[in-house]
């Protein structure tokens, strides 16, 4: 059984992007060998991704990518966020990879 690799963007509304990204290269590489062409990757580039969190620093975005075990889907990860939003950002963020964060730390603010 193998690990899955997960995209995630969220801000401070919650969840907004999650898709497996293992899943989606292993398919595109059969689909390729089997039919002979390249198709397009469903996952969105990662500069458009980084583009939408710079445009909007008042959302605070943060992009992480996060390895889960085989069996676990995006579904359970957009669960996982509806259901307690704060631990499930803050576990992201203990052992999965940061790629792009404007998270506001709380020294910062004036007024809370």
């Amino acid at each position: 059984m193998s690990n899955h690799t997960f995209l995630l963007m969220w801000d401070c509304n919650g969840l907004e992007f999650c898709v497996d990204v293992t899943q989606d290269e292993q398919q595109l590489i059969w689909q390729s060998l089997k039919t002979g062409s390249v198709s397009q990757s469903k996952i969105p580039n990662l500069n458009h991704l980084i583009l939408r969190a710079k445009f909007n620093p008042q959302r605070c975005y943060e992009i992480y990518t996060v390895d889960a075990v085989a069996g676990v889907t995006s579904n359970d990860i957009y669960d996982m966020f509806k259901f307690d939003p704060q631990n499930s950002a803050d576990r992201v963020r203990q052992i999965g990879h940061q790629i792009y964060s404007d998270r506001l730390s709380t020294n910062t603010r004036v007024i809370v």
